[in-house]
């Protein structure tokens, strides 16, 4: 499960699962309460009492039920859930579609099939789609952003230099040791 910004193309959060339960799902939208809740808090404040045509944060989704149960759970009435519709659908006015987060599990996927399903263990190939993470959010830049990798964009400030995988990782040892 992957939760992107369409803005910034920020994997906000991810979760590597065997299924889709509702467990699982709550798990997920978890981790977006934790790292976003505050900001989804503050544009509802805004739109309740300053502003009542501003929009809530949307979520975009396929239709698994599972979902909308644990949105509601953790997001009930700060924010709004919508199903995502197909490209197609754009020509006849439909707003939102899920199509960055297809494309980036898409880019999972091509990794995955050169790999041949040679992870040793569920561990292993857990780790695997943290590195994917981190290397979409602040190494690889993106060309919908004008070549600024999506920490960028979402305006997080690492001086990573020009080797950013490098500088990365030299930033994270300093910040641990």
């Amino acid at each position: 499960m992957n939760c992107i910004d369409s803005k910034t193309k920020f994997a906000t959060a991810h979760l590597f699962v065997d299924k889709r339960t509702k467990e699982n799902c709550v798990r997920f939208l978890s981790q977006i309460k934790e790292r976003c809740y505050s900001q989804i808090l503050a544009k509802y404040f805004t739109r309740k009492y300053f502003n009542e045509d501003l929009e809530l944060v949307t979520f975009v989704c396929d239709g698994f039920g599972n979902y909308k149960s644990a949105f509601n759970k953790l997001f009930y009435r700060v924010a709004k859930l919508q199903f995502g519709v197909p490209i197609a659908c754009k020509k006849f006015g439909l707003k939102h579609n899920n199509n960055p987060v297809e494309r980036y599990n898409g880019k999972i996927k091509d990794r995955l099939n050169c790999m041949r399903g040679e992870f040793k263990s569920f561990e292993y190939a857990e780790s695997f789609m943290n590195l994917q993470n981190v290397m979409n959010n602040f190494v690889n830049p993106h060309q919908q952003l004008g070549g600024k990798t999506p920490a960028e964009k979402a305006g997080i400030r690492l001086k990573l230099g020009r080797n950013k995988l490098l500088g990365l990782i030299i930033e994270m040892a300093r910040r641990f040791t």
